[in-house]
Formats: structure tokens, sequence, C-alpha cells
């Protein structure tokens, strides 16, 4: 799949060094994915799940970080549409549009 904003994980790592291990690796594991449905994006990702709208929602670090991806399986892009702490995935008021 082609990741959209791959950028927002460099920034990420460079300001939380500990998840730059965990990014890289989902990085590279959905970049030579090819998904067709949520149910095989959460079955060979099991700290992820769906939170609807096409969006799924990845645990890095054991879940002290949150990666909410956008999935176009048509066209086999992977939006990063959110990137963060747990605290602040709790604060995200409509996480289906985000």
């Amino acid at each position: 799949m082609r990741i959209i904003t791959k950028g927002t994980l460099r920034v990420f790592w460079e300001k939380y060094p500990d998840a730059e291990q965990e990014l890289k690796y989902w990085h590279e594991k959905i970049r030579n994915a090819s998904y067709s449905s949520p149910n095989e994006v959460i079955a060979e990702n099991p700290k992820s799940d769906t939170v609807g709208n096409n969006r799924i929602v990845f645990n890095i670090c054991h879940n002290k970080y949150r990666l909410i991806v956008l999935f176009r399986y048509n066209l086999q892009w992977a939006f990063i549409r959110f990137l963060g702490t747990h605290k602040e995935y709790d604060q995200i008021n409509d996480i289906k549009n985000i």
C-alpha cells in the first residue's frame, strides 16, 4: 500500500524517540501489504482495531501512542490521519471523521 503523509511518522518519532522503531516497523509492514478490507488489516495487525468509516487505529508502544489510518482499499492507499499520545487520542470527539 502507498502510505500518504509518511513525514508525520518522522516528525513524531523525533519528538518521541521511543516510538521510532515500532513506527518504522509499522510503515514497512503496511507498505509491503495489500489489503482489500478492514478485516484483513485487523487479522494481520493484532494491535489494531476498526473505528469505522475505513479507519483503523493502531496501538503503538504498548498503547502509549495511537495511530489512526484511513484506508482506501480500491486505490491501495493508507492516509495517516492522526498520530499522538493515548491522552490526545482520548480527546478526539469524532474519530470516524478524523
